[in-house]
């Protein structure tokens, strides 16, 4: 008899302002989790005041483009996602290009095959849309760019976190893309 691995199944949940705090709290949870070592003194303020508050989402949904969504599995939220529907780069035009910016699971989630379910729906989602490419940023130190990478993104060129409070040791970024 072969056993077949079950099935992961995740749900985007779109954000309003019913699950807004949710959004914010699994995002600051999940943030904190992952990322406190960027931070002068563990202190991701900058940051979190930058894209994790709910005046900075509530700002965010104001323009169409970008998209916020809770991460389900199983029926709990393990994480959250951002994208930006029509954000190009360099010689890619806006057109045929989205943006993943946040992509963050809980850490109690991290390593379940999640975050390629995710990976999965923002190119389904991107190319339902039209787009040609998916483009985000990843930190160059650290596991997620072998992710990326094994899930077809290539590093497309260098850039750096530019918030203030960063550690400047932890500010190099890779932008990856992956043709759709």
């Amino acid at each position: 008899m072969q056993l077949t691995p079950p099935v992961l199944k995740v749900q985007m949940i779109p954000v309003d302002q019913t699950n807004l705090d949710i959004y914010v709290a699994i995002g600051t949870r999940s943030y904190r989790q992952h990322y406190l070592h960027l931070w002068e003194n563990e202190d991701p303020t900058p940051y979190i005041a930058h894209g994790l508050t709910q005046e900075a989402v509530k700002r965010e949904q104001e323009d169409q483009n970008n998209q916020h969504f809770l991460i389900q599995y199983e029926g709990d939220t393990v994480g959250i996602l951002k994208l930006v529907k029509d954000c190009g780069i360099d010689e890619i035009p806006k057109e045929t290009a989205l943006k993943a910016e946040k992509i963050y699971l809980l850490q109690e989630h991290s390593g379940k095959g999640l975050g390629k379910l995710v990976l999965q729906y923002i190119e389904e989602y991107s190319r339902s849309i039209q787009k040609k490419i998916v483009w985000l940023d990843t930190m160059q130190k650290g596991n997620p760019i072998l992710f990326y990478q094994k899930n077809g993104y290539v590093i497309k060129r260098e850039s750096e976190v530019t918030l203030l409070g960063a550690k400047p040791s932890e500010k190099p970024m890779w932008i990856l893309t992956k043709n759709l």
